[in-house]
């Protein structure tokens, strides 16, 4: 009943929704200005022939999460070819780099009942792999309808969704049994899926704990090195907005302590590279931006990484890596990347996106928490200034991440099972 109705409104509200919201959105950089008919269900990307599963994830996050599983079963499927839906343009760009041969990007369309038939009609997949916490029901709905295999990779319910779902347990029953089969992130959501109306649900651990290496331009990492030399990096990644002006009056603690440290900072959101700059340059710190060429020079202080792609040079740079969105009430950002590069990894006090992740980590002496941004500096000239501290710490968050790596194997086998 209710995605009936949800399907009935949404139809006759999209028109005033285009001329508003989705306009809004356009003229903001939003939507891609080339492939906004790819919102709409024009797609011109003619569908593969043989097999073709549709994987969706939201963003960035849970698009590089599903690398590792989109590169093992094309490997181990030679027939099989890979259709890739987001719904943001740096998940596409990344995307665009990313992708093996037989995998594609497409923008997902609105959720509505007449741009899901036309994704479905176009591509028809033979299964649909939905990741994480993004439930659009017309999608769902029309998928569940033509009796396409439909499976929950990652599912995730935090607390503050699963208090909200069981008020509307009617709903969460109705969207969720739009899946075959359901496969949480921790035992955890594994139960809250099921008491809130998952026909079958299982857990093999978080898929992210597999993600493959960042790609790492060869070229670009060893004129990095030429130029950084043999000074002590720390890297600061990630952040959202307040983060770095935080960060930044504790800075000239950490360049007095660590005579030469350079550090690095990747922004989570690109654009604000400029702002970035001119606030640390305020701060009386020598910045470059690499969106406008700067290089590192033996007196920057700062080097404002604002470039999509590049992740895996920096944390290749780094001794230290603290990550954002863990300063601030987002929740924290995905950890490890920078461990899996034996970075000492450091993280704030507001985690609460991966609390489970963090926990595992913790047990592991894998990753360290602080609370505040001075504590994230004083523990960063803590790392900088030993030596066999901060070779103990790298080591542990690597060797934790070669142990996470298995959850694959587990996710993939019970693919095979229930889409064979």
């Amino acid at each position: 009943m209710f995605i009936q109705l949800y399907r009935i409104l949404i139809s006759l509200l999209f028109p005033i929704l285009r001329v508003t919201y989705i306009r809004k959105r356009r003229k903001t950089g939003k939507e891609h200005p080339l492939r906004f008919n790819e919102r709409l269900g024009l797609y011109k990307h003619p569908r593969p022939f043989g097999k073709l599963f549709w994987m969706h994830g939201a963003s960035v996050g849970e698009s590089i999460s599903m690398l590792p599983l989109i590169d093992k079963l094309l490997r181990e499927n030679k027939d099989l070819s890979i259709l890739v839906t987001t719904g943001t343009i740096t998940s596409a760009e990344i995307m665009e780099k990313r992708l093996p041969d037989r995998a594609f990007h497409q923008f997902i369309v609105f959720d509505t009942p007449k741009f899901a038939k036309r994704l479905l009609n176009h591509f028809k997949p033979d299964a649909v792999l939905w990741f994480e916490s993004e439930l659009w029901p017309s999608l769902l709905s029309e998928t569940h309808r033509r009796h396409i295999p439909l499976v929950l990779v990652n599912g995730r319910i935090s607390d503050k969704s699963f208090a909200m779902w069981k008020k509307f347990k009617f709903i969460a029953q109705e969207i969720l049994g739009c899946f075959t089969f359901c496969l949480g992130q921790s035992e955890q959501d594994k139960r809250r899926l099921l008491l809130l109306g998952a026909k079958k649900a299982a857990c093999f651990g978080n898929l992210k704990y597999a993600g493959m290496p960042l790609p790492i331009d060869e070229v670009k990492l060893q004129e990095l090195r030429g130029a950084v030399g043999n000074r002590p990096v720390f890297f600061i990644s990630s952040t959202h907005s307040n983060e770095e002006d935080q960060l930044s009056v504790h800075l000239k603690m950490l360049q007095q302590a660590v005579p030469g440290v350079l550090i690095l900072l990747a922004p989570r959101h690109p654009h604000r590279g400029a702002e970035i700059r001119d606030m640390l340059e305020r701060r009386g710190f020598k910045v470059e931006l690499r969106s406008q060429g700067g290089e590192i020079h033996a007196d920057t202080e700062v080097y404002v990484a604002d470039t999509i792609g590049e992740m895996g040079l920096w944390y290749q740079l780094a001794d230290v890596s603290f990550v954002g969105g863990s300063l601030i009430s987002h929740g924290g950002q995905n950890f490890m990347e920078p461990a899996r590069a034996r970075n000492a990894v450091l993280v704030g006090p507001y985690m609460h996106n991966f609390t489970e992740m963090l926990a595992r980590a913790q047990a592991a002496h894998a990753v360290w928490q602080v609370q505040n941004a001075a504590e994230v500096v004083e523990e960063t000239i803590n790392l900088l200034r030993d030596n066999d501290l901060l070779e103990e710490r790298q080591n542990a968050a690597y060797e934790w991440t070669v142990k996470e790596s298995s959850v694959l194997d587990g996710i993939s086998q019970a693919l095979k099972q229930e889409l064979r």
